[in-house]
């Protein structure tokens, strides 16, 4: 088990709002905009943001998610996991902005998924991203993985950058479906790097 030390630790549910938060950065607020479609009468987007990041079983759970902890307080976060070695089918009924992301992660199996790399505004430029790459390669190394891949918007050149420093290299992309989601990108891009 790869051992965290400060100021890294793993999430909790208390940690749920933290985690919606910076879900929602890491999404470009297609996360914001999602949750919205699914509030149930009396609930804000952010409560059910903040319901499914307190999940136990799903790939945003707080069970996959790592902290980093300044001062007692969230400020950035690394959710991942590893795909499954079998791509998942697609089914006739997935929701049309899923798709092109679904397969972009099913031309990386195997690979030890990054899900979410977020940190609040105030907290970015500190070099916690890089910080937290290698820590995904050492859970993905755990893992048996064979290697990680990662989503990002074409438009998020910053986050880009941070990926292709540390070694990611573009594999390919799939054009973003927006309904009505605001956002600069025209592509997803799926980038992987071995461990």
């Amino acid at each position: 088990m790869v051992g965290l030390a400060p100021p890294f630790r793993p999430a909790r549910p208390d940690d749920a709002e933290a985690l919606a938060e910076l879900i929602d950065f890491a999404g470009e607020g297609m996360p914001l905009y999602l949750w919205e479609k699914m509030t149930e009468p009396g609930e804000t987007a952010w409560d059910v943001g903040r319901r499914r990041a307190k999940r136990e079983d799903s790939g945003f759970s707080y069970r996959n998610a790592t902290i980093l902890e300044i001062e007692g307080a969230a400020v950035a976060c690394l959710i991942g996991y590893a795909l499954p070695d079998r791509p998942e089918a697609i089914d006739d009924d997935m929701p049309a902005m899923f798709v092109p992301l679904q397969e972009l992660e099913n031309l990386a199996p195997g690979t030890w998924y990054v899900n979410v790399l977020a940190c609040y505004p105030s907290h970015r430029g500190q070099g916690y991203g890089t910080q937290f790459l290698a820590l995904a390669k050492d859970l993905a190394a755990q893992t048996g993985a064979r290697g990680l891949s990662i989503i990002v918007s074409d438009a998020n050149t910053g986050a880009r950058q941070l990926y292709e420093r540390c070694g990611f290299a573009q594999i390919a992309m799939r054009p973003i479906v927006k309904d009505d989601w605001r956002n600069p990108g025209q592509n997803w891009v799926l980038l992987t790097k071995g461990i």
